[in-house]
């Protein structure tokens, strides 16, 4: 017999799996030409010179036995330090390599992280909409999702978020920019909920962690700032991950940033290693710890992204779609045509369209448009999104 919990996750996908799985199916069937898969969050833009450059000079330079060789359980030490004056640098912290746990992407970061502070009968908030994984791990660590909506501008539903705060809340994850909905929670977003957190905090005799899951942070546009959460709520542990910043999604590197000012933040930093050890994500891949650690400077080229938000933002506008303006990330969350997003997705393969339904990110009649592919992959697909709406409009 096998674990019926373990066997459910493994035998069904996540929806975003599955329409990637289906538009791989579908290109092979119909010709790649004729399939739009909007569906997943790979970059599309190549990874910044110095990874190859790096990489390069590792292999020809570094003894292989070391390169190749494993690093501490929790990442070499060197790397973290340069992560930690990175921090230092952009956010004048106070970050040392001690803070810092190297991981297989910011997923490994949240498993890990959650594992770490959850205990009997902990409650986590996961602010909607939300990337549907966190679900997963929280239950896998044995405590209860809480979900809360969002309000018109999605931003926080700070009356909602109020209500399920109690004396069983043990974290809060925050995701800015946002998957699914590409928005960037406002610094008065983030104090706000710095504040009541810390209310509660005291009310309840004991810490209200964030979880701050920002594998996009580095993704914005039109010079919007993204605020560094520990900044203003001691008790943070940063999941980050460089997939996309470095365009580096199948290499699974990130890290976790435990706040010094954390009010245990020396017990907080030994449970990562700790549920680290537990989970089995010790010594994160060594060749790309260093890679990252050379590349801690580089950026993306979100003036690529950026064209592609506006171009299908635009169009779909135009169209007569409602969407949600992005300011982060590389997705669009447009609003389907009839109350079932799910419904809505699957009429929408009829065109070739393959668009991921709110319904796992907990935001039901939306739908989530990844724009992390090739311009000319937009402009072809305009047609078919403007027969999409006809099909409806027509009826």
């Amino acid at each position: 017999m096998v674990n019926n919990e373990m066997y459910a996750l493994g035998s069904k996908r996540s929806v975003i799996r599955e329409l990637f799985e289906y538009g791989k199916i579908r290109a092979k069937q119909l010709g790649a030409d004729k399939v739009f898969d909007f569906s997943i969050g790979n970059p599309s833009v190549p990874a910044p010179n110095c990874v190859n450059e790096t990489i390069t000079a590792l292999v020809q330079n570094m003894d292989s036995t070391l390169l190749h060789g494993y690093t501490s359980a929790q990442g070499d030490e060197n790397v973290r330090r340069a992560i930690a004056e990175n921090l230092n640098k952009r956010y004048s912290t106070s970050f040392a390599a001690n803070n810092i746990y190297m991981t297989c992407g910011a997923a490994a970061g949240l498993a890990i992280s959650i594992r770490a502070l959850c205990c009997d009968g902990d409650e986590f908030v996961i602010l909607a909409p939300y990337f549907p994984e966190y679900n997963v791990f929280i239950k896998a660590a044995g405590g209860t999702p809480v979900t809360v909506g969002f309000d018109e501008s999605f931003q926080i539903d700070f009356d909602a978020l109020r209500g399920a705060i109690t004396k069983r809340t043990k974290a809060v994850i925050v995701n800015s920019p946002n998957n699914p909905s590409g928005v960037v929670y406002s610094k008065e977003t983030i104090e706000k909920l710095a504040k009541l957190l810390s209310e509660r905090a005291a009310e309840y005799a004991h810490p209200i962690y964030i979880i701050a899951d920002e594998p996009y942070r580095e993704l914005v546009y039109d010079d919007v700032e993204v605020s560094f959460i520990p900044s203003y709520h001691a008790d943070t542990l940063v999941c980050y991950s460089f997939s996309k910043t470095l365009s580096l999604p199948g290499e699974r590197i990130g890290y976790i940033a435990v706040n010094p000012q954390a009010s245990d933040a020396e017990n907080v930093y030994f449970a990562v290693m700790g549920a680290g050890r537990a989970l089995g994500y010790i010594c994160a891949p060594a060749l790309f710890q260093r890679v990252v650690a050379e590349c801690i400077e580089a950026r993306p080229n979100t003036l690529a992204y950026k064209e592609n938000r506006d171009l299908l933002f635009d169009g779909l506008k135009n169209i007569g779609f409602e969407c949600v303006h992005p300011n982060g990330a590389f997705y669009l969350f447009v609003k389907a045509l009839e109350q079932s997003a799910e419904a809505f997705s699957d009429k929408a393969k009829a065109f070739g369209l393959l668009l991921v339904p709110g319904e796992d990110f907990a935001a039901s009649g939306w739908v989530r448009v990844a724009y992390c592919v090739s311009k000319d992959m937009i402009l072809r697909a305009m047609p078919y999104f403007k027969q999409l709406y006809d099909s409806y409009t027509n009826q």
